[in-house]
């Protein structure tokens, strides 16, 4: 069997690294055909070294590193022999490479929030017209795409399931001087910064909501979001006749990595963890207290107004947690810096996929301007 042909988008950020474990795990099952990075040029010469990857995209010209031809990342994943694309960046840059390998009909497992908030309708319009193939990654999306495959009703309820992040139980008032490292300290999951740090406002719940609204083409009215610290239930379906489906598994996202890139068959590997319910003992469920996380229903609220919103949503969110680990502002300062920036946006309603782009672009660069400078205080 020929192997599939794949193109890493973030290969040195947590998702790529985790997709090349999985790559490990079945020698001669994957080629390497692309691997694209941000700035940590060491790691990607070792994963060129290793993969021997045809073609390379960094900030650094690795031009002819190890036999690699130095592409663009919208020419790499657009190119004939690439059978999919592993969307594992970070943030509103994910979507020029997205988009291009959407248009070109690849099969895109998804692993980037941002691209969806910013312009899931389009993205997904347009994945049809070019009959490209979306597959969830994110952990409480994959959930919800196993939980429903094979069904033939519809859903009637969706369930996502958050932590709570690293300050669950604990005021809003109580995080006025918690610090970037408190806040990456992450109590069930190992992820990125950026994501992290989004877990522990829920900004990342409200933008899964968004992204399950798209996805999955269903109401808002029928995701529901509900606090289970464990973070061994994924993600829950519930079905016309009041059954409900839970998708299952220890807090590890080489789990539905493999699942979208062996999909529609599922394989063994013995490096993955498995769940054992006796050791895992109670699972618990509480309401979600929004006073707890103002980000969420703001995020919600602008995500649900449509047009270059929620574009601008990413992108001002993008700002604010780089803003925060920076040190600049507070991380309680994060909502009112976000709707700040939202204040200031001009929508466009009846927008293009490059409005959201430019929306996006526009939103970051405005929130950071606005504060790093210092000009203006929270």
């Amino acid at each position: 069997m020929q192997p599939k042909r794949l193109v890493i988008l973030g290969s040195t950020g947590t998702i790529g690294q985790q997709t090349l474990d999985i790559v490990r795990a079945f020698p001669g099952q994957f080629e390497i055909v692309g691997l694209c990075a941000g700035n940590n040029v060491e790691l990607l010469k070792q994963q060129v070294d290793e993969f021997h990857p045809r073609y390379i995209n960094s900030v650094s010209d690795l031009n002819g590193h190890n036999g690699a031809k130095r592409l663009s990342a919208e020419e790499i994943v657009s190119l004939l022999d690439v059978d999919m694309v592993m969307a594992a960046t970070v943030g509103c840059a994910g979507m020029g490479p997205t988009l291009a390998a959407i248009d070109a009909g690849k099969t895109v497992a998804l692993a980037n929030k941002e691209v969806i908030v910013m312009a899931g309708e389009l993205l997904m319009r347009r994945a049809r017209e070019h009959n490209a193939t979306v597959l969830p990654v994110d952990s409480e999306p994959s959930a919800l795409w196993q939980c429903i495959e094979g069904e033939r009703g519809d859903p009637a309820k969706f369930i996502i399931t958050a932590s709570g992040g690293a300050f669950r139980g604990r005021t809003w008032e109580s995080l006025h001087d918690v610090s970037p490292a408190e806040a990456l300290k992450h109590p069930t999951w190992t992820m990125g910064a950026k994501i992290t740090i989004d877990s522990a406002t829920l900004m990342n719940k409200a933008f899964e909501v968004i992204e399950t609204r798209w996805l999955f083409d269903i109401p808002y009215e029928q995701i529901d979001v509900v606090i289970h610290k464990q973070s061994i239930i994924h993600s829950m379906v519930e079905f016309a006749d009041g059954s409900v489906k839970a998708q299952l598994g220890p807090p590890d996202m080489r789990h539905p990595i493999q699942y979208a890139l062996f999909y529609p068959d599922r394989q063994e590997n013995a490096a993955l963890p498995h769940f054992n319910p006796v050791q895992t003992g109670s699972l618990t469920f509480e309401a979600m207290d929004p006073s707890l996380y103002p980000c969420f229903e703001l995020a919600l609220d602008y995500g649900k107004k449509g047009g270059t919103w929620p574009a601008a949503l990413a992108g001002a969110d993008e700002a604010a947690v780089s803003l925060f680990l920076d040190g600049i502002i507070r991380f309680t300062d994060i909502p009112d810096v976000v709707a700040s920036t939202l204040a200031a946006h001009q929508p466009i309603m009846e927008h293009s996929i490059e409005d959201a782009v430019h929306a996006a672009a526009w939103a970051t660069d405005h929130t950071l301007s606005r504060y790093s400078t210092g000009a203006s205080t929270i």
